[in-house]
Order: C-alpha cells, then structure tokens, then sequence
C-alpha cells in the first residue's frame, strides 16, 4: 500500500480547526472591544484604560491555543506514523508472511515521533509570539486612527474603526511573515505546518518499517496537476539511505529461483537506475505541502515505472488559482466576523457569496479539480 501526505490529511484538518476557532475568536475579542463605548466623547480615552483587559483575554486564547494545538498534533503525529508503517506492512506481506509478521510486531518509534513534534513546536512558536503583540497593536492604531480621522475628515468614528477592522481581517490575526518573506495567515500557516509534519510521520513510519525488514528502494508515483517541484522525481526510483544525485546500480532481482538448484547459482542481478536518495528528494520539494505523490516499494526486476495520466483541461496553476479563491473567501468572512453594523455584515456577507460563486465556476469548469469546504472556513459553523 503506497504512503502518501493524503494518508494524514483528516489528522491536520482536526488539528487546524483549533487555530480557526482561535482566529475567530480574536477577531470577535477586537471588535468587542473596540465597540464597546463607541459613541461615549471619551471612547479614546476609556480603549487606552482598558488594553490590559484586552491583553488578557488574548492571552488567555493563545495559552489554550497552544496547549490543545500541541496536544492534538502530538497525537495525530503518533496515528500517522502508525499509519505509515501500516502501509509498509502491507506491501512486505507480499513477499512474504514471515516479513509481515516482523513488521507487525515492532511498535511505532517514539523517537521519530517527538522529534517530529519537537519539530512542530519549534515552526509554530512565532504565531504564538505574535499574536497578542499583533491584536494589541491593531487595538491602539484602530483607536489613535479613528480619533484623527473623525477630527480631520468628518468620518464617524464607527466608520473610521470598521475601516481599520477590516483591513486587520483581510491580512488575518497575525500578519505571520514566513523565512522566505511570505506573509500568512494565522489559521493558513498553522494548516500547513500541521499537514506537512503529519505528512512526514506518515512517511517516516513507512521508511522505518521498511528499513525493519531489508527494503531500501522505493518509487514515487505519477500524480495528476503535479508542481514543478515534484515534476522531477515522479516515477523516478529512489535510495532511502546513501548519497545524493543520480546512479546505476546493481542489486538482486526481488523474486530468486527456488529449488535445490538455485543453492548452485549465483543471486540473480538486474541494474536499477536511482534518480537519488529519498532525503535528496524531499530537500528539493517532494511531499510538501499539498503534495499529491506516493511512494510505494520498488521490487527490482518487478516494478514497472507508472504511466503517466495526463489531467486535460487542467494544471497546476489551476489549482493555485482555487487555492486564492479559498483566501478571499477566508478573507471576506473574517470581515464579516470584525463587521460593527449590521450594513457592514451585509456588504462582507455579499462578497462571501459572490467568491464562493467564483468557487463553484472555478469546479465546473474543471474536472479534476474538487471542492474543499473546509478550506473555505474560518471557524466551526456558528
């Protein structure tokens, strides 16, 4: 049975409804405030007094944020690892009941396990770093803004702090900005962090149990709208250990004669080229996030290399162009969350439906691409 990062998918989409429901809290725990007094001649001055409440109950999500989220990732990162191996399992047990048998009896790795979670923790500790410091600064600049703006242009304080509002939920709680000067959201970068380590315990427990049980070859699958990154190596045979870049080597055929005869006779060989190693290929892009390939056993002198299936009508920037569409839709919600009226609600509610409309033609108007709900949330159904 291939391993794939789709194996842990349900395990990263649980784990990310955590830091929806945080964002959405956030974003109601600012609009509260700001809203509170709003018409009093000393609202300014009542929003300075009252940041250390606001500190608090940001805080005070941020703390169980982070406790649930590590918590449930800890335990999502066991049952994939667990999975993977599963899958390893279930290929050896085609050559033999003993190899199956051997894979069956080794539990799970603690090892790989914490230092995967150790892993996760250490890429997620700069939203938790930034959240409270990111509201709190939306809160003073919305409140100095709006006192300015209403003395300068007429505009009403209610339109001055809705403005600045929405302009905090177009760019998400924490405007995180990643190594490589990608800005995210929070609820966003959290999603990609989770599926991308539970997508790697997957793949761990399968190279684990592999190793287990003498296999140390495997191949990567053809997969529709394949990214450039991943174009490479499909198909393509690879080492789990050993140096990197392409080889031609020899190894013993996966199915020997049997008989006494074959006690007289040399194993028989076949050459196998290798396009590198599997820590080569995941370096350079394989199995990021998102990624749609699998890895599966290679049997040499068995395995064949899988045909390549063409996705007409369809790319790969197709799928990035569904990918936007989830984030203006996310965007528009989350203003509809921050919104102070109910005129503002409406405007950010018709623009909701008026992406999730491009959502729906984006789908129709090609085949292999499929719509994903959950993507589109900012939250649990309220």
């Amino acid at each position: 049975m291939p391993v794939s990062p789709a194996m842990a998918e349900d395990l990263a989409a649980a784990v990310t409804m955590l830091y929806e429901d945080a964002e959405y809290a956030l974003i109601s725990i600012l609009r509260d405030a700001l809203a509170e007094g709003i018409d009093s001649p000393r609202w300014a001055e009542l929003k300075l007094r009252s940041i250390g409440d606001l500190r608090q109950a940001v805080e005070t999500v941020t703390d169980a944020l982070q406790t649930d989220a590590n918590g449930a990732v800890a335990e999502a990162l066991m049952t994939a690892y667990g999975r993977g191996r599963q899958a390893a399992v279930a290929e050896v047990g085609a050559l033999d009941i003993g190899r199956e048998l051997q894979a069956r009896r080794i539990l799970p790795g603690a090892p790989a396990v914490d230092r995967l979670a150790a892993s996760y923790v250490q890429d997620t500790r700069p939203l938790y770093q930034r959240i409270t410091r990111a509201v709190l600064d939306t809160f003073r600049n919305v409140t100095a803004r709006a006192a300015g703006t209403q003395l300068m242009t007429g505009m009403t304080r209610r339109d001055a702090s809705q403005r600045a509002l929405n302009e905090f939920a177009a760019r998400g709680v924490t405007g995180f900005v990643d190594s490589r000067g990608r800005s995210w959201e929070l609820a966003a970068y959290a999603e990609m962090a989770v599926r991308s380590v539970t997508a790697r315990a997957a793949i761990e427990g399968h190279i684990d149990a592999m190793a287990e049980v003498g296999q140390g070859l495997v191949i990567v699958s053809d997969a529709p709208l394949e990214c450039p990154l991943c174009a490479t190596w499909e198909g393509e045979v690879l080492a789990l250990t050993g140096p990197p870049g392409p080889r031609t080597v020899r190894v013993e055929h996966a199915i020997q004669p049997t008989g006494l005869r074959s006690v007289f006779r040399p194993p028989t060989t076949v050459a196998v080229h290798l396009a590198g190693s599997l820590p080569e290929a995941r370096s350079k892009g394989l199995f990021h996030p998102n990624c749609r390939h699998a890895l599966s056993l290679y049997l040499p002198g068995v395995t064949t290399r899988p045909p390549h299936h063409a996705t007409p009508g369809t790319s790969y920037a197709d799928t990035q162009r569904q990918r936007a569409i989830e984030r203006h839709i996310r965007r528009w919600k989350r203003a509809e969350a921050a919104a102070m009226d109910d005129a503002a609600r409406a405007k950010a509610r018709a623009r909701v439906r008026d992406w999730q409309k491009a959502a729906r033609e984006h789908v129709a108007a090609h085949e292999h691409i499929v719509r994903k709900p959950a993507r589109e949330q900012i939250g649990r159904a309220r």
